[in-house]
């Protein structure tokens, strides 16, 4: 029988089927990070349980530190006390903690993949929606809740129902100035912010097989926000390529083994989808989002369609129907989260910024998504780049994708940003998003406007 990449993995992980179609499915690894945490370690606790296999449960601290000054003590009690509480209970637990101020510390999602703890074919979750980031190298990833995080660290397993799944083919490849960023925020504005509900995704086609790894992470991280349960992208050379000779790769013939496994992990020419969808690259442009969700987006040079209903959305973000926004002015610019806190996307971004400045009154957050992107930004030479146009660049940490500490955009203010999520407040309470690729956030971070970028390249 025809089977799906998804099939293939979710059948190697179920220990036992139980009534009803729900499933108990190992976990190879288990990411945690400071948020959502504390309470399952509470309740293990409570109940005298300790952690089954703590060497598969990897932590860092990420969503309350701030990005400057990260030697010092955190201001903030709240975000304080978090990071204590983690760094407590991986102690208590023996569970390695990438923390604060050491070379590996960074975002959840990115620190697994550069680091080699996520690596093809595994089921890995977190107590984060974008744990989806991983399946771009051929993962079941989804995020779970703190009900579930304390049932994994007690069990390394979960009770689950199968998902339906999805597929969505892009054709052709995606025009210069066009990014991967751009690609998933065309698929969400098509198929809107509940197109892919209860489904898993899997991305085919020519233009994700195009794409680098940071580009197919940035794709997968997304499908959350249509929904989805999760997304992955099949295994290929330059998947084996990214993971190799990372920190916890495998290695030698331990190496060769996984390689032969990994290689398997397809989906067979015959098989089935409940549901099928098909895009062309050369429709994409540099996308942009004008309302409340991510799925109110258009191409960068359109107007906001004329039949928008959404009118709540539209007078948060002070904008109207056929209004266009190429020109409309920003002061605020945000680089960074997991979604595009990669290497690639402050080499994307370096590009428009080269010989240039920051537009006067454009405040910029330029925030590595870990220490390790910090460092290869700055002996790429590319932190003296922002650094001679007027930035700052700052420490790795999730920032004002979510505004858990204290880099938030301040109400009202219009705010370029290469996060994921443009929901009322999330960067700040009244703040208005416009998700953007790097390339984008860049040319209005030297404009002081939205700006097309293929117009400075």
């Amino acid at each position: 029988m025809a089977k799906t990449l998804f099939d293939k993995i979710w059948e190697q992980h179920v220990v036992e089927s139980i009534a009803d179609g729900v499933d108990v499915l190992y976990i190879d690894r288990q990411l945690i990070h400071e948020v959502t945490s504390p309470q399952a370690f509470d309740g293990l606790r409570r109940r005298g349980v300790e952690v089954f296999r703590p060497q598969q449960v990897t932590a860092t601290p990420d969503h309350n530190t701030p990005t400057l000054n990260q030697h010092l003590p955190i201001r903030e009690e709240a975000s304080r006390k978090a990071v204590e509480a983690l760094r407590k209970n991986c102690k208590d637990n023996n569970i390695t903690i990438f923390d604060l101020n050491t070379e590996y510390n960074g975002i959840v999602h990115i620190v697994g993949p550069e680091l080699g703890l996520t690596r093809p074919g595994m089921t890995i979750i977190c107590g984060d929606s974008h744990t989806a980031t991983h399946g771009a190298f051929g993962c079941i990833a989804f995020g779970v809740g703190t009900s579930e995080v304390e049932m994994a660290l007690a069990t390394q397993c979960l009770l689950q129902s199968k998902p339906r799944q999805m597929r969505i083919t892009l054709n052709g490849k995606l025009q210069p100035g066009v990014s991967a960023k751009d690609a998933i925020l065309y698929i969400i504005a098509r198929l809107g912010v509940s197109g892919g509900t209860g489904c898993f995704v899997e991305y085919a086609g020519e233009a994700f097989r195009s794409m680098s790894m940071e580009g197919r992470m940035t794709v997968c991280n997304m499908s959350i926000e249509m929904g989805a349960r999760g997304g992955l992208i099949a295994p290929d050379e330059t998947t084996f390529s990214y993971v190799k000779g990372r920190l916890y790769a495998p290695r030698g013939e331990e190496w060769n083994e996984m390689l032969s496994r990994w290689k398997t992990l397809f989906t067979d020419s015959n098989a089935s989808f409940d549901k099928e969808y098909t895009f062309d690259a050369k429709d994409i442009k540099p996308y942009i989002t004008y309302g409340t969700n991510p799925g109110m987006g258009m191409g960068i040079d359109e107007a906001i369609p004329s039949d928008e209903i959404n009118v709540k959305a539209l007078e948060y973000m002070g904008f109207r129907p056929g209004e266009r926004l190429l020109g409309k002015p920003v002061s605020y610019v945000f680089i960074g989260s997991c979604t595009n806190g990669r290497i690639e996307d402050f080499r994307a971004a370096a590009q428009i910024i080269k010989g240039r400045k920051k537009a006067d009154g454009v405040f910029a957050y330029l925030v590595p998504g870990s220490k390790l992107v910090e460092r290869q930004v700055r002996e790429e030479g590319l932190a003296a780049i922002f650094e001679e146009a007027g930035f700052t660049f700052r420490q790795p940490g999730c920032s004002a994708c979510l505004a858990m500490n204290e880099d938030k955009v301040p109400a009202g203010e219009y705010c370029a940003s290469t996060s994921n999520r443009n929901f009322e407040g999330r960067q700040g309470a009244g703040a208005r998003t416009l998700l953007v690729s790097p390339l984008t956030a860049a040319a209005a971070a030297v404009t002081g406007k939205i700006t097309d970028p293929r117009d400075l390249m």
